[in-house]
């Protein structure tokens, strides 16, 4: 059998994905042979090109026509036309050209903005939380009690809250400062814990009662950053680390996705974490070196061999993952010579159009582990990626400036930056992000989603911002 009949390459890519509204510059760019001819007419001067037209018309006219009168008629119209219409073609041109450079000081965009009105980012924001209150599940559990959060994505028939939509749902809260007192973070950090197994730990609901260090990272996370109690995480990120060890978990382990998972929410939880550096370490060593692009080392969805082909959103994971562990531990020479090939290759996508280009694709990933009661059988884990979040998420990880800086890519930086985002913002409708119609019902507006979504757009316009004066 192939490896893709065993599971062992689990990634498929997932159609249709959300496409953009066509840009302007699908039609032919200033760099193509009709912009060329009309900038050389340009050039002569509009005048000019109608005298031309002109003269030459008048000289190859048949004198069949009668009367001179006649031929300077028909000459002096065309003339006249190829005039107003060069002109008009160079009008357009320098239009497109001014709206397509920021510099220019122009609106981009269908209409230009008045001065000192707002974006539509706050209306985007606004509307995903009020969604979210809206669609909060609030359902007396027999055996966990009381239970505020979401499920997995929202508009399930089935409303009760589960670890990672719950999870997911109060990063969102803290990202958008809970601007009111319609919805509690302390309900939702309760609900997490009413949540949590019987022996430890959390899982997603298709992973059983056996808590896994992927889920159980994104909940600590998410409760280390609204303030729970250090001790009560500590004893947790002591279950989560001791049973991530290759005896134990060796599929894990081998995941790039859940070992940028762990390194992240643990980075939250217990910064001071010792397995942490072991963490980086492995996931530096799991880089592979990509011919296709000067041998740059990028990253597969596995961290040992086969590592499967060089995957723009698991190189996107690690470039994060490394980034951040960077901050809070400092850096390896091997660490940081793997985050910084991995922020090059992602700076060497070779299409044009990278609001749609491959590396955008959004992915489906199967995470396989033997059961525990069954060895012989194998728990799947469906992961679904939004891969132009991540890509955006990487390329404003403040490491990789400093390496487009330090190569001359800045030009390079930005023009990925700005078709990540545009494709992030592509997939959203008053701030809730939907994923592609080809999945079931349930799976159209998953809570992780539409976090990532925010997430990315929070942290450009942070990015981003320039004060006056």
């Amino acid at each position: 059998m192939s490896q893709q009949q065993l599971g062992r390459g689990p990634l498929r890519s997932r159609q249709p994905r959300p496409t953009p509204p066509p840009a302007p510059d699908e039609e032919p760019s200033d760099g193509s042979p009709p912009a060329r001819f009309v900038g050389w007419l340009g050039g002569l001067g509009c005048v000019a090109a109608g005298y031309g037209v002109f003269q030459f018309l008048f000289s190859v006219l048949p004198g069949s026509i009668e009367g001179s009168a006649a031929r300077y008629l028909i000459a002096g119209v065309s003339g006249l036309g190829t005039s107003v219409a060069a002109w008009l073609a160079a009008a357009l041109l320098r239009a497109r050209a001014a709206a397509a450079d920021p510099a220019q000081g122009l609106a981009v965009g269908p209409a230009a903005m008045a001065p000192g009105a707002p974006g539509p980012l706050p209306q985007v924001f606004s509307s995903a939380y009020g969604t979210l209150v809206d669609q909060v599940s609030v359902v007396d559990d027999p055996e966990c009690g009381r239970l505020t959060g979401w499920p997995h994505s929202l508009g399930e028939d089935s409303p009760r809250p589960t670890p990672v939509g719950t999870a997911y749902g109060l990063h969102i809260m803290l990202d958008l400062g809970v601007p009111d007192g319609r919805l509690s973070t302390g309900d939702l950090v309760d609900t997490l814990w009413r949540l949590r197994l019987p022996d430890g730990g959390w899982s997603a609901r298709s992973q059983g009662s056996e808590a896994r260090p992927e889920v159980t990272a994104l909940v600590l996370g998410a409760l280390a950053r609204a303030g729970a109690s250090g001790e009560r995480l500590a004893a947790e990120v002591d279950r989560c680390t001791s049973g991530f060890t290759r005896q134990l978990d060796r599929s894990g382990r081998e995941s790039t996705h859940v070992v940028t998972t762990v390194l992240r929410g643990l980075l939250r939880a217990a910064p001071r974490c010792e397995v942490l550096p072991v963490l980086r370490e492995a996931l530096a060593d799991g880089a592979i070196s990509d011919p296709q692009r000067d041998h740059r080392r990028c990253w597969g969805y596995r961290l040992d061999p086969p590592h499967g082909p060089p995957s723009p959103l698991h190189t996107a994971q690690a470039v994060v993952a490394l980034d951040r562990a960077a901050r809070a531990l400092g850096e390896s020479t091997g660490a940081r010579t793997a985050r910084e090939d991995g922020v090059r290759w992602l700076l060497t996508c070779p299409e044009a159009a990278h609001d749609s280009c491959a590396d955008l694709r959004n992915l489906h990933e199967e995470v396989r582990r033997p059961r525990t009661d069954e060895p012989s059988r194998h728990e799947v884990l469906n992961v679904r990626h939004f891969t132009a979040s991540w890509l955006a998420r990487a390329l404003l990880s403040p490491g990789a400036l400093e390496v487009a800086r330090a190569d001359g890519l800045e030009e390079e930086w930005r023009v990925r930056l700005e078709g990540a985002m545009a494709a992030v913002w592509a997939g959203q409708a008053d701030g809730i992000w939907f994923w592609g119609r080809g999945d079931s019902p349930d799976l159209r507006r998953p809570m992780w989603m539409t976090y990532q979504g925010l997430s990315a757009l929070r942290a450009h316009a942070v990015w981003m911002y320039q004060p006056v004066g």
